[in-house]
């Protein structure tokens, strides 16, 4: 199995370009999706009176919509952005797994692994809507799943997954995974010798390299499985854990105190916890310290619309993304980018190649002037947010940038990048830097979820900057110290505080450029 095809082109790339998408849907991979299917109903209309039976709205309906949800939503996401997808579910033989299974075909789903059962009911979300507020929610789902479909179900499992480079569980808890289909996962995809399979069935075992991805609403029930990754939201990861989360902003910090706790009741090598508003955690395993590695992105929120299916992209991108072989960050910050498309939109809808691309390139031309950057950060100091700024050439883009940058949101709540002009980072740096211009630098700092404005200045240091924007926070790398800085005392002079963050010189760019020199492999563009 071929699960990081094409590995070298994509496993150093650590910042998102307009470009990856469409590189991602080049590998094509080969995705298997087994999990509970839901035909999402969106019914639009007006309400002008009151029914006379009840204190009860009367919706005329005028528009009705409907969209693949659940499992069935990860499977259209993915196909949308270019994997070869197989499904693999149990669906009723009625008017919804029609309507479901033709979608699907449509989008270039494989659907020749779904099992339509006359005895099940295919289950059906009715939203009713008017002026774009959900009054009513009609769920018409099958009281017991038939140990016969299952069975039929899992009998398909074994050619589903046949070459395939990843498999996502999607247990939403409808019971398409259970009986005989967990038994037949289990088997053909247990983790080996510690698994519950027997020696016979660890020979055939279609495991191998394949990329496990488990998206469920009761993660522990395929611990045992040990996943490659496990995707719960805050809900799901407080059940691990057995306990409840805070709210707001506090969730973030209490799921990284629990990394251990999660990685343990979880049993996957990372877990990534979404975190809606906040964006998500991603936790694993760190080879060179006890404590877990975490990785941080933000969510950009818009004014709230009835939306539906947005972690259904984000696990579809993640998944794509780590089968062509990116990196975990750098798939999580493509997931969040692509969960940002969809949330934005109302209904259940998907994040397509085009789409994604798009988005992305729509961070090309986001540096600000002083001017413009001025006005904004008065917008969000009314607000009451705290501001943090820093500085940077961010040339070639690589871990110990993104990493710095997730620490310097952390200490506020707006995080302004002033990067070095293209001709600032050559009196720095030496006449061959920068590497890549500064409108590309903007782009691709702009794209990542923890950063929320960009600009460029030309000046010797950043003072003047500092000086207009007085930001709350100034933060440097920890290749200084504030004494250091000429910028320190124009920080300190308003009242502001300067911060020093980790510095990781194993990844520094000049560490890149001369392995990049040294084999002879020019960077991806």
């Amino acid at each position: 199995m071929a699960r990081l095809s094409n590995q070298e082109g994509l496993a150093n790339q650590e910042g998102l370009a307009d470009w990856l998408p469409g590189r991602l849907a080049e590998e094509r991979p080969v995705v298997t999706v087994i999990g509970d299917s839901i035909l999402d109903g969106w019914w639009d209309g007006t309400i002008d009176r009151f029914c006379r039976e009840a204190p009860a709205p009367v919706v005329q309906v005028q528009r009705r919509d409907f969209a693949p949800g659940g499992a069935a939503n990860t499977a259209m996401n993915l196909a949308a952005m270019g994997a070869d997808v197989r499904f693999v579910s149990l669906v009723g033989q009625d008017s919804g797994g029609h309507k479901l299974l033709e979608q699907l075909s449509s989008a270039g789903v494989d659907v020749s692994h779904v099992v339509a059962h006359e005895g099940m009911t295919t289950t059906t979300k009715f939203r009713v809507s008017s002026g774009g507020q959900v009054m009513l929610r009609l769920d018409d789902a099958a009281t017991e799943v038939p140990a016969d479909g299952l069975r039929q179900m899992a009998a398909a499992i074994p050619e589903a997954l046949r070459t395939s480079s990843a498999v996502v569980l999607c247990d939403y808890g409808a019971g398409a995974l259970d009986g005989a289909v967990r038994d037949a996962i289990f088997h053909h995809l247990g983790p080996g010798n510690d698994g519950p399979d027997s020696v016979e069935a660890r020979s055939s075992n279609a495991r191998q390299d394949t990329l496990l991805v488990v998206d469920a609403h009761y993660p522990g029930r395929w611990a045992q499985l040990r996943p490659d990754l496990s995707t719960p939201n805050a809900q799901e990861a407080a059940r691990l854990l057995g306990t409840e989360f805070p709210g707001g902003a506090a969730r973030c910090p209490f799921v990284e105190a629990h990394a251990d706790q999660l990685l343990r009741a979880s049993g996957a090598a990372a877990v990534v916890v979404t975190l809606d508003r906040e964006g998500t955690l991603t936790i694993r395993r760190n080879d060179t310290s006890q404590k877990p590695a975490t990785h941080r992105t933000w969510a950009r929120p818009q004014a709230e619309k009835q939306a539906s299916g947005a972690g259904d992209t984000f696990v579809a991108a993640l998944t794509i993304a780590r089968a062509a072989g990116l990196p975990l960050t750098t798939s999580v910050n493509l997931a969040q980018a692509a969960a940002d498309v969809v949330v934005h939109r109302p209904g259940t809808s998907v994040c397509t190649t085009e789409e994604l691309a798009k988005h992305l390139r729509g961070f090309a031309d986001t540096a600000l002037t002083d001017e413009e950057l001025a006005r904004q950060v008065d917008e969000h100091r009314r607000e009451g947010k705290r501001i943090v700024l820093t500085n940077g050439c961010f040339d070639v883009l690589h871990r110990g940038h993104t990493r710095y940058l997730n620490q310097a949101k952390q200490l506020g709540d707006v995080l302004v990048v002033a990067l070095n002009s293209d001709s600032s980072v050559r009196k720095l740096k030496g006449p061959d830097r920068p590497v890549n211009h500064e409108a590309d630098r903007a782009a691709v700092i702009a794209a990542l979820s923890c950063v929320d404005h960009v600009t460029v200045f030309d000046t010797p240091t950043p003072i003047p900057l500092i000086d207009l924007l007085r930001p709350d926070v100034y933060a440097k790398g920890g290749d200084y110290t504030p004494e250091m800085l000429q910028e320190t005392e124009a920080v300190e002079r308003y009242g502001g505080t300067v911060t020093i963050l980790d510095y990781v010189p194993e990844h520094s760019t000049t560490a890149v450029l001369e392995r990049i020199r040294s084999t002879g492999e020019p960077p991806q563009s």
